[in-house]
C-alpha cells in the first residue's frame, strides 16, 4: 500500500488504524447515538388544518354519495321495485358509503390516532349493516 502512495496510485488511501484524516491520533471518546425519529408514530397531535382538510373532503364525498343514492333509488324504481323500498335501499347505500369513507378519511388524517378498534370497529359494523340492509331492502 505504501508503494501505491509513492507511485501516485488512485489517490484514495485508507487511513491507518488509530489516526484521523489530519494524521492526528484518534481519541476514544464515546459518542452518544443519534436519536431515532419515527415518522407517524402517533405521538404528535393532529393539526386543525389536517382535520379541516379531512372534513372538507368528507363533505364533498357525502354530497357525491347523496347524488349516488338518488341514482340508485331511481334505478331500482325502473327495475319495478316499489318506490318505498327503493328509497330505503338508497338511504342504506348512503349509510354504507358514508361509514366506509369516514373510516378512510380518518385513517388518512392520522392513522395512529384514529385507526383504533374503538373507532374503526363501529364504522365497520355500521358499514356492513348498511350493505346488508341495502341489498335486502332493494329486492322486489
Amino acid at each position: 500500500m505504501a508503494d501505491q502512495q509513492q507511485q501516485g496510485g488512485s489517490g484514495f488511501v485508507l487511513p491507518q488504524p488509530g489516526q484521523t484524516q489530519d494524521n492526528a491520533p484518534a481519541t476514544a471518546a464515546p459518542q452518544a447515538p443519534a436519536p431515532l425519529i419515527q415518522i407517524g408514530a402517533g405521538g404528535e397531535d393532529t393539526s386543525s388544518r389536517d382535520l379541516l382538510v379531512g372534513g372538507g373532503i368528507l363533505l364533498v364525498l357525502l354530497i357525491a354519495f347523496f347524488f349516488a343514492r338518488n341514482g340508485y333509488a331511481n334505478m331500482l324504481v325502473r327495475k319495478r321495485v316499489p318506490p318505498g323500498k327503493a328509497n330505503a335501499a338508497g338511504w342504506w347505500l348512503f349509510v354504507f358509503l358514508a361509514s366506509i369513507s369516514t373510516g378512510v378519511v380518518l385513517a388518512a388524517v392520522n392513522s395512529a390516532k384514529f385507526m383504533t378498534p374503538l373507532i374503526i370497529a363501529p364504522l365497520g359494523v355500521v358499514g356492513l349493516l348498511g350493505l346488508v340492509l341495502m341489498l335486502l331492502s332493494g329486492r322486489r
